[in-house]
């Protein structure tokens, strides 16, 4: 609810926004100009956006946003400096000159976060006997397959996480999107069939990857079928004992409720996810206790079963900006992003490999896998 309030205030602004853009870009031009001309030449950067717009609707209007919201700063900041210095406004728009190279830096920079992809390395120990001295865990989340990389792009990806050497590569969450196609997912199940790990692939449900508005050539019962032809085990409630040292924990989504609640996204055919507590009941405390979990929902009762690691993804790292701080505000999210310590508990959320509509992350947040190396009691 609160990303959909959040698109609709930033389509108004949007609408709002063209209006004063197009009001700027006529100060560019000198008095002398006829109206018609002046008017034709400020119309043609709106155009330009508004078919941004037409192609790319969610982005198009992203970019509308944030190009007025640096305007709309540029212009006050002259103001307060034109007041300062009482001074007349400069016959050369200098702040329409610094707003036009601020958004091509900012929008830029937010494009190339969310397509460039880099490795995040963490560092945890504990006191508990693990199969090796240290185990590596390879995490990845919100791939989206389609929003910036296809499946081939992927297979790539798989390689250069295939020589971190880990003993276990986990997906938490939203691997496929709406608009994914079959081509893609095939290719990225693929790539991680034939990666090499000593425990093997495993992954749980996010709340897109069962769909909401689904354009996509495969169901979810495809989907299923294609990750067990490659080796790729789905944890939904379940737990899997690695080496008598290791209980590695999948919830199903948060989306798919939990006693008795049901939200408006839970798919037909889902059915509650088990409470931490009953999930935790089945485990050995003995054991390094990991929880793969897509939200980052439920830290609180996930502390107090007392796991060793819990892993996320959804949040995208914030984004862009408010989202991060909107989503923690709310409760929507306990932490948007990096390594937080409650009780004895560590947890991990990833700001994701990829995206899904929004193709620009001006929130801070980058494009990543996790490689997380656990050190035991020697």
């Amino acid at each position: 609810m609160i990303i959909l309030l959040i698109f609709a205030a930033f389509i108004l602004t949007g609408i709002g926004g063209l209006i004063y853009l197009y009001r700027r870009v006529q100060r560019f031009f000198p008095e002398s100009m006829p109206g018609k001309k002046e008017r034709l030449l400020a119309v043609l950067p709106i155009v330009g956006l508004l078919i941004w717009c037409a192609l790319d609707f969610v982005n198009g209007v992203i970019a509308i946003v944030n190009i007025l919201a640096i305007w709309l700063l540029c212009d006050f900041v002259a103001w307060i400096i034109r007041k300062w210095q009482r001074t007349e406004a400069h016959r050369v728009y200098f702040p329409g000159i610094c707003a036009i190279i601020l958004s091509i830096l900012y929008l830029g920079t937010g494009w190339y976060f969310a397509h460039h992809v880099v490795a995040t390395n963490y560092t945890l120990t504990t006191d508990k006997e693990l199969p090796k001295e240290t185990v590596r865990i390879v995490q990845i989340a919100d791939s989206h397959l389609g929003a910036t990389f296809d499946g081939k792009k992927f297979a790539d990806y798989v390689k250069k996480m295939e020589k971190e050497k880990p003993d276990m590569l986990v997906i938490t969450g939203d691997f496929v999107d709406d608009d994914s196609n079959r081509a893609d997912l095939e290719k990225a199940c693929e790539a991680l069939g034939k990666m090499q790990t000593t425990y093997g692939v495993f992954y749980v449900y996010g709340n897109h990857d069962k769909g909401y508005m689904n354009s996509r050539d495969f169901t979810d019962a495809d989907m299923r079928q294609i990750f067990a032809e490659n080796n790729i085990r789905i944890l939904e409630d379940e737990v899997v004992s690695l080496d008598g040292k290791i209980d590695l924990i999948g919830r199903k989504d948060r989306s798919a409720g939990q006693r008795g609640m049901k939200p408006d996204n839970a798919k037909q055919g889902d059915s509650e996810r088990l409470d931490m507590e009953s999930l935790s009941a089945t485990t050995d405390e003995k054991h390094y206790r990991i929880v793969l979990d897509h939200q980052p929902h439920d830290f609180e009762n996930q502390a107090k079963a007392g796991v060793d690691l819990v892993l996320c993804g959804h949040t995208h790292g914030g984004q862009m900006f408010p989202v991060g701080v909107t989503g923690e505000l709310s409760g929507a999210n306990d932490k948007t992003y990096g390594l937080e310590k409650r009780e004895n508990t560590n947890f991990i959320v990833t700001s994701g490999i990829s995206d899904w509509a929004i193709k620009f992350k001006t929130g801070g947040a980058i494009s990543e896998y996790v490689v997380i190396d656990i050190a035991g009691k020697k």
